[in-house]
């Protein structure tokens, strides 16, 4: 079996022959690979070819693929069976665990993805202040939720048109789009403000000092509730995400991917009185069968149990390495390459200067290097997502071979980016 032929078919029965538009290779050209199994730092495609794994599931499988404790979590879990439309201890579990570890979370509900979870933490937000606007960042991807799916004007904060067909205009009519490290002004119409207080989306985008804090006090000022989308850096960027990070303590958090241990999960929680309006006790509608799925709560809590502070700290020394080593291997190729990162989580930007915003990662996706670093890496073994706008996700099975792997490909695909023009 080849990929091209597995695509082929692909494409008779799933559109555009995947199930999230990303992996269809369209930004970067050409026919995606197609994984076989994974193996902590790599996967294996159906020709057989071995690949160093950035994607790691865009961040969920923090732990490397297939890790041992996990897998073990999961057959037992398995074995007790997979669903049942009823409380089971393992969400109790996890929740407990999630509390633990981030403070602001006092009450936490359970969903099935990131998407859910973004959704009904603006409803909550919705409902609990009575208001209806809901303000959100140029280059920050929230899911696939209608009212979310809004693009930025330029320059100046903006209502919100629709970036896909089928959203209706009026869907995104209480959407207010303002650019990523510039605090909006906010007034009493205003619901919540949702951010990823690192945007993740658009590359990898630090927020400004000061911005998150900012962003907290125009929240208190006019009684809007600060939302992190923590989607991402939930419990990657050290145990308690980026609200532990910066110091900033928002009123809902949303969660997802290593929340999961890799299987499909998301979460949101937050104040106590404002989780309180969601059904049963109160009017705020949520609901979903599979949430809180003992499969996915019992490898979220095998995964949880492993990510103490050394855990961070190997993530974050290997980031670290890895960041310097493919800045000096642009530098040394004669490409202008930016490489931020927070903790553990990196991008690249072909940029001169230090991106800040989603304006600069869009003049960074426009010079059309990165399918050709893309392509590059991925003839040398080494597998980045295809697209200029993700990030990378190091693992804790990313030891210093894999590193070491890494830089020497990034310094033949640097050298090919820069003699393509």
């Amino acid at each position: 079996m080849t990929n091209e032929a597995l695509f082929r078919r692909a494409l008779d029965c799933l559109p555009g022959g995947v199930s999230s538009p990303v992996r269809a290779f369209r930004s970067v050209g050409g026919t995606p690979y197609f994984v076989a199994r994974g193996e902590g730092a790599y996967v294996v495609d159906v020709e057989g070819r071995r690949y160093l794994d950035y994607v790691q599931s865009y961040g969920a499988s923090i732990l490397g693929h297939a890790d041992p404790a996990v897998l073990d979590a999961i057959a037992v879990a398995a074995a007790g069976g997979t669903s049942f439309g009823a409380p089971t201890l393992g969400e109790v579990l996890l929740a407990e665990e999630v509390r633990r570890r981030v403070p602001a979370v006092e009450l936490l509900r359970f969903t099935s993805s990131g998407t859910e979870a973004t959704m009904s933490a603006i409803r909550v937000a919705r409902g609990f202040t009575g208001r209806s606007r809901v303000v959100k960042f140029a280059g920050c991807y929230h899911g696939h939720a209608d009212l979310l799916l809004a693009g930025g004007g330029s320059g100046l904060s903006t209502l919100g048109l629709p970036d896909s067909a089928g959203v209706p205009t009026e869907a995104v009519a209480e959407t207010v789009v303002a650019p990523y490290n510039a605090v909006p002004d906010l007034d009493e119409r205003v619901a919540c403000v949702i951010v990823e207080p690192v945007a993740a989306n658009m590359g990898v985008v630090p927020p400004e000092p000061g911005f998150l804090g900012a962003l907290r006090t125009a929240c208190d000022e006019t009684g809007a509730l600060l939302v992190f989308d923590e989607v991402i850096t939930g419990f990657r960027l050290g145990p308690g995400g980026a609200a532990e990070r910066f110091g900033v303590r928002p009123d809902l958090l949303c969660f997802g991917k290593v929340l999961g241990g890799g299987l499909p999960i998301g979460a949101f929680g937050g104040r106590r009185d404002v989780m309180e309006v969601l059904a049963p006790i109160g009017p705020v509608y949520q609901a979903g069968t599979l949430s809180g799925n003992p499969l996915a709560t019992a490898a979220g809590l095998a995964a949880l149990r492993q990510l103490d502070r050394g855990a961070y700290d190997r993530l974050e020394d290997g980031a670290a390495e890895l960041a310097a080593g493919l800045a000096l291997a642009a530098e040394d190729a004669g490409v202008a390459l930016q490489v931020p990162r927070v903790g553990p989580l990196l991008g690249v930007f072909f940029a001169a200067q230090p991106v800040t915003d989603y304006e600069g990662a869009k003049a960074s996706a426009a010079t059309g290097r990165y399918p050709v670093l893309f392509h590059a890496l991925l003839r040398e073994g080494v597998a980045f997502a295809p697209g200029a706008y993700e990030a990378l996700f190091p693992s804790l099975a990313h030891g210093d071979a894999e590193r070491a792997a890494t830089l020497v490909a990034a310094g033949k695909a640097l050298r090919a980016v820069a003699a393509s023009g």
